[in-house]
């Protein structure tokens, strides 16, 4: 099984979004609890549990998640919105093509049925030509293609 995971840029976006959400979060709590004359213990540990919340999320995309996974049978995709089909059998691609979407380089597995799989490159943590390569070696022993000799 083949994993390819979230780039490094991708990662640090994702939680730079959290860390400013944490600071509005943060804010509001202050304002709320000013007004209501509450403890400031409140806020403290809401920033707390949200920090908590941060460092789990960098540990899981740094660690678990991925985006594609290739297998002997097939192939699957995850946290891309608008991939098309999620999961397919190498044996229902019909071919791999090279485009650009709204300016994003993509990889486009087209299926036998019509559906199509888009895989933006800049997600990933490879480089666009490797990861072409790998999932052409992919597609060809998942249909049982030997190359020429």
């Amino acid at each position: 099984m083949t994993y390819y995971r979230l780039a490094p840029a991708v990662v640090a976006r994702i939680l730079g979004l959290a860390l400013v959400g944490l600071a509005v979060i943060a804010f509001v709590t202050t304002i709320v609890v000013a007004v209501a004359h509450g403890s400031i213990d409140i806020v403290i540990g809401i920033v707390l549990l949200g920090a908590l919340v941060v460092l789990g999320a960098t540990w899981w995309l740094r660690s678990r998640a991925w985006v594609v996974r290739c297998g002997e049978e097939g192939y699957a995709v995850r946290l891309v919105r608008g991939a098309g089909v999620r999961r397919a059998a190498w044996t229902d691609v019909a071919d791999a093509v090279t485009t650009t979407t709204r300016g994003i380089p993509c990889l486009v597995l087209r299926l036998h049925d019509g559906g199509t799989t888009s895989i933006p490159v800049p997600l990933l943590a490879i480089d666009r030509e490797e990861f072409v390569r790998q999932m052409q070696r992919h597609l060809g022993a998942g249909q049982r293609v030997r190359p020429l000799q």
